[in-house]
């Protein structure tokens, strides 16, 4: 344990009713996407967690890869007992570091948090295509419904209203 009490680590398979709980209320809020327990567990692998000296979950966040060169960061949460003690900025640091071990160059994210993420070196994106033409059309095979958020297509509209779209090169 880091003399912040709180360390970052992978997650595990006990780990995720505890994301489930964790990030519940900002989907009833409208701020991240809701996800199936069989989801979280299927992505289990993406998952990093922030515990506290108890072992208690007091965040997470996902990291998907979306290209060769491209990942996005995914249900970034922290206890709301814990905001503003570095459990997001640890976490996002987790998640850069993944990012690069995997070899990727830039991330996403679509986020209400803008000025969390412009902190650490995301700036906004617009409509401007941020991927070659060739890559867009092999994304839009996706079935992922991240992939479409990152792209902008329209059925997504609805889920990504009011949130920013944010990109940044490692």
């Amino acid at each position: 344990m880091t003399e912040t009490g709180f360390e970052v680590r992978r997650a595990r398979t006990g780990d995720v009713r505890a994301i489930k709980e964790l990030v519940e209320p900002l989907v009833q809020s409208r701020v991240l996407l809701g996800k199936e327990l069989v989801v979280l567990f299927e992505s289990l692998q993406e998952f990093a967690v922030a515990v506290d000296e108890a072992g208690e979950v007091i965040g997470c966040g996902a990291l998907h890869v979306m290209w060769e060169d491209l990942g996005e960061v995914r249900t970034l949460a922290v206890r709301s007992d814990w905001l503003g003690r570095g459990v997001g900025h640890a976490m996002l640091n987790y998640l850069e570091g993944e990012a690069r071990a995997l070899g990727l160059h830039r991330l996403f994210c679509l986020t209400f948090e803008v000025d969390f993420f412009e902190r650490h070196g995301f700036e906004p994106i617009d409509e401007q295509l941020v991927v070659d033409p060739e890559v867009y059309i092999e994304l839009l095979r996706s079935p992922d419904e991240g992939v479409a958020e990152f792209l902008d297509l329209s059925r997504v509209k609805p889920n990504t209203l009011g949130n920013t779209r944010m990109l940044k090169a490692l």
